[in-house]
């Protein structure tokens, strides 16, 4: 899900530009395959859970339809697909509680799976040209990226913990970079909120193979174990499912980056969080979006990148930027409009805005700065990066 200016489908002798930027929030269909590897034996469990499952999904908002697939050539290779009116109802879906609950019956038969989501471009057949014409915006044009993924994790630890945990998670040796001969790690920035964690990461190739690398490297483990006890939600990563759900709760998706079209070597990467109300999240992060691709567009903009990760009312923005945050408040922010200061504030959790709510309404864009401003752990980078 990248794209780029307009500039890029012009003639290949003009210099192509390298702003990137993708998105979940242009309304466009999405297609989301899921590559699904079963126990020998277990075909017939894994079609009645499945079946359960068709049931229970078929009523989610957003869902269009669904296929299940077997392998010609090995019985234990299935394929579902899933179509979708757009991505935000389907992320809200996969994030919650009810999708961790709905997906337990597969697990007993199934030894591995993959996710694959795409925006749907183009299609053929009457379906296309249907009864459905409101549920088909379609990309205008291809998308140009960087290559890289990005997604986060996050969990709460016991307050009063923070400092420990704050020194446990900087002080270990970074992994090796290098996955396999597709996949490497870029870069792994950690920030603290209060009590919550959030560790963004970028990479280039397979994600889910990045991280299954990263988990089973020493120094990791031995990290991971050491603020076990510290964690709100309990959890042991020896035991397989356990770990499944943990890092199933912990995902936040990155649902907008954009990267500006000019290099910012001199750029310091920070992170924000802006709590939402409850079912606000998803807006809230639109509008942060729309204001960072705006920025990206002003050559005079401090912010250089943005990355906005959201899950449920969980709203994280990570950005590299010239000059510092306090420079310009309301540029760090993504907010220069007064119009737009003004909507954050129905969106936001009153706790975030101050503890009388006001810092945001009497126009206090740098106290506002200072409460949603995370505190950098750590930010490593591998030297290919």
């Amino acid at each position: 899900m990248t794209t780029t200016s307009d500039r890029v489908s012009e003639p290949a002798t003009r210099q192509v530009s390298k702003r990137v930027s993708q998105s979940v929030f242009d309304g466009s269909g999405l297609r989301v395959v899921l590559l699904v590897d079963v126990y020998d034996g277990a075909q017939q469990q894994f079609l009645e859970a499945y079946e359960q499952l068709c049931n229970q999904v078929a009523s989610v908002p957003g869902h269009v339809s669904d296929q299940l697939c077997q392998s010609i050539e090995n019985p234990s290779q299935w394929l579902i697909t899933s179509e979708w009116e757009s991505a935000p109802p389907f992320l809200d879906w996969v994030n919650s509680e009810e999708h961790v609950q709905m997906v337990k019956p597969l697990h007993s038969c199934v030894r591995d799976t993959r996710s694959l989501r795409f925006h749907i471009v183009r299609e053929t057949g009457s379906e296309a040209s249907g009864s459905r014409p409101g549920q088909r915006r379609l990309q205008t044009s291809p998308r140009i990226g960087d290559g890289v993924i990005r997604h986060a994790l996050t969990f709460t630890v016991k307050p009063g913990s923070e400092p420990t945990v704050a020194r446990i998670l900087s002080d270990y040796a970074s992994p090796e970079a290098e996955v396999d001969d597709t996949t490497r790690l870029c870069r792994t920035s950690l920030f603290m909120h209060g009590n919550r964690v959030v560790r963004a990461i970028e990479v280039r190739g397979d994600l889910l193979a990045a991280l299954r690398h990263v988990s089973r490297q020493p120094e990791v483990r031995a990290v991971e174990e050491a603020i076990n006890p510290y964690l709100e939600q309990e959890r042991d990563l020896a035991d397989p499912e356990s770990a499944r759900v943990f890092f199933t709760r912990a995902a936040v998706p990155a649902v907008h980056h954009v990267t500006a079209d000019q290099e910012c070597p001199e750029a310091e990467r920070h992170a924000l969080c802006y709590p939402a109300r409850p079912g606000c999240g998803t807006r809230l992060a639109r509008l942060l979006a729309q204001r960072d691709e705006a920025a990206a567009d002003d050559p005079h903009s401090p912010v250089c990148s943005s990355t906005i990760f959201q899950r449920d009312e969980i709203v994280v923005r990570l950005i590299d930027i010239r000059g510092g945050l306090e420079a310009d408040p309301a540029l760090s922010l993504g907010l220069p409009d007064p119009g737009q200061v003004a909507e954050l504030t129905t969106l936001l959790d009153g706790r975030a805005v101050g503890a009388d709510g006001s810092a945001l309404k009497h126009g206090d864009l740098a106290r506002f700065l200072a409460l949603a401003r995370m505190d950098l752990i750590t930010d490593r980078r591998s030297p290919e990066a």
